[in-house]
This record gives C-alpha cells, sequence and structure tokens, in this order.
C-alpha cells in the first residue's frame, strides 16, 4: 500500500480505538468479570476456572481459524470498516448482557457463551484494527502511531478499572445510589460500564479515519469467492515469504511469552510473594501505568532506528528483568540490598513491584513494534490477509506459554519454574527475530 500524509484526527481516532477496547480486556477478561464468574457465579472456583479456561480455549480457535479468511476477504473486498463495526458490535453488545448474570450457577452457561462471543469478536476486531495502521500513517511513522495506540490502550484500560473501583466495587453507594449491592449488582454493573466505555470511544475511529477504497464492481459474494482464494494462494506460497514465516513465528513466541505472564503474574505475585488483593491491584496498576509510558516512550525509536532494533532491546529488557523477577528470595539475589520504599510491602515484594515496573516498560514496545514492523514487511494490498495470519500463528503458538508453565510448575514443584519457562519463550523469540530482515 502506497504512503498516506499524515492525518491527525485520523490518527487521533485510531488511537482511541485502543484506549476504547482496552476496556474490554481489563475488567471483564482479567480482574473483574473473570473472577466474579470462577467466585460468585460457577458452583466452586476450581470448577470455574476450568470452564473459563475452556471457553476461552474454544474461543482461541475459532479465532485462529476465522481471522486469516476474514482477513483475506477484507483484503479482497477494499473496505475494512464495516467489518470492524460488526466485531465491535457484538463485543459491545455481549458486554452489556453480562449484567443479566447472576450470582447463581444456573446462570454459568449463558455467561460463558456471552464472554465467549464477546472475546472472539474483541480478538477478531484486532485484525481489522491493525490493517488500518497503514492506512491512517506513512511507513515513516508507523512505529511511532503503533506506540501511541499501545500506550493509550495500556492507560485507558488503566482509567476504565479505576472508574469501576471508584464507582461501583468500592463506593458506599455504588453508582450514586443508583443501584443496590443486592445481588452483586456493582459488579455485574462494570460490564456495562465496559460496554458504554468500549461503544462511546471506538466512535471516533469509524467518524475520523478513512476507509481503503473498495475496488470497483467488488461485491459481496465476489469478495468471499476471491478472499478464499488469495488465502490458499498465500498460504502455498508462504515458503516464498520465509522472512516474514520467521517473523511470524518469533512475534508469535515472545507475544505468548507476555500473555503468560498476564494470566500468571498475579497467580505468582500471590503464592510466591504473599501479595494479598489490595497490593496486587496497586501490581497491576503500576505495571499497566508502566506499559503504556514504554509503549510511547519507545514509538519514536521505532521509527527512528526501526522496529527490529527496537524489539531486540525490548526483548532483552524482558528477559533481564524477568530472570530477575524468578531470583528475587533466593540465594542468588543475596547481593541485593533490601528496599524503604513507602509501601506496605514486604523488601521482596517491593523489588517485584520494582522490577514489575521494568518488566512493564518493554512491554509495550514488544508489542507495538512487532505490530508495525508486521505492517512494513506485509506485502502491499495483502496487510488484513496478513495481520490474521499474525493473529491466527499468535493463537497457534499461544497454547505453548500455560502449557509449559502448567507442567513446570506440577514436575519441579514451584511457581518460579513456571515462570522461568517465560524466559525461554523470549531468548527463543529472540533468537529467531535476529534472522529476519526489516524492510526500512
Amino acid at each position: 500500500m502506497e504512503d498516506r500524509s499524515l492525518r491527525p484526527p485520523a490518527i487521533a481516532g485510531w488511537c482511541l480505538y485502543d484506549w476504547a477496547m482496552s476496556a474490554f480486556n481489563t475488567v471483564i477478561g482479567t480482574f473483574v468479570f473473570s473472577v466474579y464468574f470462577t467466585k460468585g457465579v460457577s458452583a466452586n472456583p476450581d470448577e470455574g476456572s476450568a470452564d473459563w479456561a475452556f471457553m476461552l480455549g474454544l474461543s482461541g480457535l475459532v479465532i485462529a481459524l476465522l481471522s486469516p479468511v476474514l482477513g483475506a476477504i477484507a483484503d479482497r473486498g477494499g473496505r475494512i470498516k464495516p467489518w470492524l463495526a460488526v466485531c465491535t458490535a457484538i463485543a459491545v453488545g455481549g458486554s452489556a448482557l453480562l449484567w443479566l448474570i447472576r450470582p447463581d450457577p444456573s446462570y454459568a452457561l449463558p455467561a460463558l457463551l456471552l464472554v465467549g462471543i464477546a472475546s472472539t469478536a474483541f480478538e477478531l476486531s484486532n485484525v481489522f484494527y491493525n490493517a488500518l495502521l497503514p492506512v491512517i500513517t506513512p511507513r515513516s511513522h508507523l512505529g511511532r502511531v503503533s506506540g501511541w495506540g499501545w500506550g493509550v490502550g495500556y492507560l485507558g484500560g488503566l482509567v476504565c478499572l479505576v472508574l469501576c473501583l471508584v464507582l461501583l466495587l468500592q463506593a458506599d453507594q455504588p453508582l450514586f445510589g443508583l443501584i443496590s449491592k443486592e445481588g452483586a449488582e456493582p459488579v455485574r454493573a462494570t460490564s456495562v460500564l465496559v460496554a458504554i466505555w468500549y461503544g462511546l470511544f471506538a466512535l471516533p475511529l469509524f467518524l475520523l479515519v478513512p476507509d481503503r477504497v473498495p475496488e470497483a464492481g467488488m461485491t459481496a459474494l465476489r469478495a468471499v469467492r476471491e478472499g478464499w482464494a488469495s488465502l490458499l494462494t498465500t498460504i502455498r506460497a508462504m515458503p516464498q515469504h520465509a522472512n516474514t514465516l520467521r517473523f511470524l513465528i518469533a512475534s508469535a513466541l515472545w507475544r505468548d511469552g507476555i500473555n503468560t505472564i498476564t494470566a500468571f503474574g498475579g497467580i505468582y505475585a500471590g503464592i510466591v510473594f504473599g501479595m494479598v488483593e489490595a497490593q496486587l491491584i496497586l501490581f497491576a496498576i503500576a505495571l499497566n501505568v508502566a506499559a503504556g509510558l514504554g509503549a510511547i516512550g519507545f514509538a519514536w525509536a521505532d521509527d527512528r532506528i526501526g522496529a527490529k532494533p527496537t524489539l531486540i532491546i525490548s526483548l532483552i529488557g524482558l528477559i533481564i528483568t524477568g530472570t530477575s523477577m524468578v531470583l528475587i528470595g533466593t540465594g542468588a539475589w543475596a547481593w541485593a540490598p533490601p528496599l524503604s520504599l513507602p509501601l506496605n510491602f514486604t523488601p521482596d515484594q517491593q523489588w517485584l513491584l520494582l522490577l514489575g515496573m521494568g518488566l512493564g516498560v518493554f512491554f509495550g514496545p514488544a508489542q507495538a513494534a512487532a505490530r508495525s514492523m508486521m505492517a512494513r514487511i506485509s506485502p502491499p494490498g495483502l496487510e488484513t490477509e496478513f495481520f490474521g495470519i499474525y493473529a491466527l500463528t499468535g493463537r497457534a503458538v499461544g497454547v505453548l506459554g500455560p502449557l509449559a508453565y502448567g507442567v513446570a510448575v506440577t514436575t519441579m514443584g514451584t511457581q518460579r519454574a513456571g515462570m522461568a519457562t517465560v524466559i525461554i519463550l523470549f531468548l527463543l523469540g529472540l533468537g529467531l527475530l535476529l534472522t529476519v530482515k526489516e524492510r526500512r
């Protein structure tokens, strides 16, 4: 695709979509509704956790199957925003309907169905959202705009989470007395807040971001037919895109490592370091702020020195900070002096908090620079299709991290062994990345 001139309003609208959608992942997927389901809706927490994991697994399978197909169809049809609008509407509607889920085991199946459908639409929207990046900015600015989007997204999810805590979860009169504390209404209302947040802040993208121009005479049926054909041709020709294929696998490895830390970081901090709920929330806030600032700060480096050097720096930072987090409290960490931060944390917990923020600084650029590099090395005219394959490889490799973590913990009997497997994923991703050539 040819370079476009800078479009500040379009860039702002595009970044705000990340601000909008991150609320879903933060509130529903990680910190609030998932906990409510396992502890309040399901018959027991162990069964609830298993059901939640099974639902996410099925959702991931659907995403892996649909993302490259829909990407190829969108590429042939030209327009991207209608597909993004459909995915957004489903995710927003599914979030709002979670208000109906009461704290009773009879609501477990409807909850899983709603979250599964909304999560699938949420993940598929990323395929079309990412493909709009080269539409709104020239290649010379891909890195910084991608970084701005990631940074704004981290901060948006954090702000929405804080609003949920202040207005609903920790308020004496939830939502100024408009709802009661009976029937877990404050927790259920967080999903409605997410729906409003998601829908409201997604609007600027649809109003300000230009779409690609569709090919003359391209009907929906023709787009589907040619999209399938294009995808099959691309898959058969993938050996000819060896450079892109190596990047797809490399990025899937470190993205899986980041997702594994996100999924098990709270468990690690709670079990190994004894952090309680209030400390875990502070830990999560600190990590998200650091990740947002890191994504924004490294955005300039991406365009100045390239996405590949930015990724190398980020992965080295993740390896160093991650390894340090595994060693805290062991004999190998005896050299480190105890910290005396003005917090009600033990010395080891303070080191974990500090290193966690360091880890977060490299989270953002590792994801943002991966997106900008994918945009740079995708064949012109096939950006959406390749972002679909990007999502497919992420999902295909995505089972490695949690599986390796679980096997290591079971075999070695310690959470530290599980966290060490994440470092291996970062090392493998870095090694493969070194063989990839970046198109400048």
